[in-house]
């Protein structure tokens, strides 16, 4: 598809992050590093002189600088990374707060060592959320600030949620918690990105097995069900999933900026105007849409107004961003975990036959790449990021490859134990036979999305590293041979995974599973498997829904292992009761990847565990085997055929 580029200037530009339920597993933030080097000819002292400035101007002590965009998107586009900018720090999950005279940057385990090597600590303090004696963001601000002192956010950027929390906080002590018109990032970022509104790509029916119709119906149902004459719907993936469009404005998540309102009549679309053409209205009418209203993305704010004058009641998502929600008059407002998030997280029956086709594919890339790997490693000529590159060739030559779904963990050595690793120039390290190397990557097929990590090892693994690989296989296939009841928490699922680590005090700090988007984000909530049973992203578990299960250890400074599967959520024929009446399920490993015999300790696993193994394996050889035939690479099939062979207690 041919793509014209144009440029979008959002409605605001702001900067407030917290990460609130969502799982926080092993992934790499979309760098283009290469391309934010030129973002910051001004120096960090300059940066900060200049915001200090204009904070001096609004009468504020403290600026909350988050890592999401309006639409509290996790993956951003380079137009609107403001944290990266005045931080220099490129993890996907953070919040920066800048005082007049302190900076300080908070961020989960994911990230503790990554951003030890990105900040500068002359002007930045690093907080590792999670350890002893680190204050939180509450904490530390109101150490900080002078009595009454006052805190400023962009109201774009911190959800409703959010503000709501940290300004009852704050008064309550006699702070203030403030919404500026500008972004101050915004105001001294030199030679900021544009904002690129790329064409939009029509989805046929037999990747979305459902007309943008019936789905905008189903939604217009829910409104009525809860009283509302209209819903807001901010986030990009939704929009992207109800009108069975996709888009590229943000690299690897085939979405578009926009912003819709649904009424029991009419669709009103926010986006960049021009790339509405013939073709999406020919779209538009073939899916059964009526009664669209396209308006510039500017306009969003003046199209919730109209509505208000009306007298109309809208939903907005607990998700929405305070401008959004403070928009819509108390009385007129309902706020909800996302309608749309639950509907798209159930797959109808053509989506989840596109996923399982998906993988499939995806599954022969991945394996003629670890075949490639072993076969030139001793030549010493492969790398981090040459290792990453190969692995996306292999994946372009599948059908209906469209783009990654991620930039590729690509991790060797100790690498492997900075969970959202994502190699450069100055951190590439050499893949050789002296230590684990981790790939977490995926695809974007028109089908489907893929999420997957392997953890090898090309020479003699040690006994430590065989014990703690074989800790997380544990868990790895605990949570995939589970039998549970419909609308099964979450946190059941992490507990399974980490119980063989915990029993020796291991453990790690990320979530166990995420959702995943059809032909869409990477992660998608719900699902979620967290430990945090209230997070609302941990809405139980229902036929159809698609989960990684990706449990892992670090051993900082050395090494890391973490093995992933995309796992379907199917009913449990061979149960023999059905929860009282409840229903019975279990999950289907969509992924279809080998997992390396020589870092197991056979000992350590039971016979149902090896059992369990050995099917997996035959089905891997069975569905990805003819596959590496068709695309002539037989020397990658014998080689699949020796990796899949059943393990045997000796």
């Amino acid at each position: 598809m041919k793509h014209t580029k144009r440029y979008l200037v959002g409605v605001s530009a702001l900067l407030v992050l917290v990460v609130g339920g969502g799982v926080a597993l092993g992934r790499a933030l979309n760098t283009d590093d290469d391309l934010m080097e030129d973002m910051t000819p001004k120096s960090m002292d300059v940066i900060l002189g200049e915001i200090r400035s204009l904070m001096q101007d609004y009468s504020i002590e403290a600026y909350i600088v988050p890592s999401v965009d309006e639409h509290n998107s996790e993956y951003i586009s380079l137009h609107d990374r403001r944290y990266q900018y005045v931080t220099n720090f490129t993890g996907s999950a953070g919040t920066a707060i800048i005082t007049l005279t302190q900076a300080a940057l908070w961020t989960d385990s994911r990230y503790h060592l990554q951003a030890e090597n990105q900040i500068d600590p002359t002007y930045w303090t690093l907080m590792r959320e999670g350890l002893a004696g680190v204050p939180t963001r509450d904490e530390w601000l109101m150490s900080v600030l002078s009595p009454g002192g006052q805190v400023g956010t962009d109201p774009f950027l911190i959800a409703s949620t959010e503000f709501e929390r940290l300004g009852a906080v704050l008064g309550r002590s006699g702070y203030r918690l403030i919404t500026l018109e500008r972004n101050l990032v915004d105001i001294v970022w030199n030679n900021r990105p544009p904002q690129t509104a790329e064409d939009l790509r029509p989805m046929p029916l037999e990747y979305t097995g459902r007309r943008a119709s019936e789905k905008v119906a189903a939604l217009r149902v829910a409104l009525q069900e809860e009283g509302a004459n209209a819903i807001v719907v901010s986030a990009l993936d939704e929009i992207a999933w109800l009108l069975n469009l996709r888009g590229s404005d943000i690299r690897y998540n085939p979405v578009f900026f926009a912003y819709l309102i649904v009424s029991h009549d009419k669709l009103h679309l926010f986006t960049n105007t021009e790339r509405i053409n013939e073709t999406i209205r020919e779209h538009f009418r073939t899916e059964g849409i009526t009664g669209l209203d396209v308006r510039d993305y500017r306009d969003i704010l003046a199209g919730i107004d109209e509505y208000v004058r009306g007298g109309n009641r809208l939903i907005v998502s607990t998700a929405c961003s305070q401008a959004l929600y403070a928009s819509i008059p108390a009385d007129q407002r309902l706020q909800l975990y996302s309608v749309l998030a639950k509907m798209k997280a159930v797959k109808n029956p053509i989506e989840a036959a596109g996923m399982r086709r998906a993988h499939v594919r995806d599954g022969a890339a991945v394996v003629r790449y670890l075949h490639w790997l072993e076969t030139v490693v001793d030549e010493g000529n492969v790398t981090e990021l040459s290792g990453a590159a190969k692995l996306r060739e292999f994946r372009s030559e599948q059908e209906l490859f469209v783009d990654l779904s991620f930039t590729a963990i690509s991790a060797f050595g100790a690498n492997g134990a900075i969970v959202h690793y994502s190699p450069t120039e100055e951190t590439d390290l050499a893949i050789t036979r002296d230590g684990i190397y981790l790939i977490d990557s995926g695809g974007q097929y028109l089908d489907g999305t893929t999420d997957v990590t392997r953890s090898v090892h090309l020479g003699e693994p040690t006994a430590f590293q065989r014990e703690c690989f074989t800790r997380v296989l544990k868990g790895f296939l605990s949570v995939g041979s589970a039998v549970f009841p419909v609308r099964a928490s979450g946190t059941t699922f992490d507990v399974l995974a980490r119980k063989s680590l915990w029993d020796v005090g291991l453990d790690y700090g990320h979530g166990t599973g995420h959702g995943i988007g059809s032909f869409l984000g990477v992660h998608e909530y719900p699902p979620s498997f967290v430990s945090n049973s209230a997070s609302p992203s941990n809405q139980g578990l229902v036929e159809n829904m698609f989960s990684s299960n990706e449990p892992g250890y670090y051993e900082p400074g050395q090494f890391g292992v973490r093995i992933e599967d995309i796992v379907q959520v199917v009913p449990a024929q061979s149960a023999p009761h059905d929860f009282n009446g409840r229903g019975a399920l279990t999950f289907h490993t969509s992924t279809v990847v080998p997992i390396q015999r020589k870092l197991i300790d056979v000992q350590l696993l039971t016979p149902a565990e090896i059992a369990q193994l050995n099917a997996y394996h035959r089905r891997v050889l069975e569905e990805v085997g003819p596959l590496l035939e068709q695309q002539n690479d037989p020397a990658a099939h014998r080689w699949l055929t020796e990796q899949t062979k059943d393990i045997t207690v000796s």
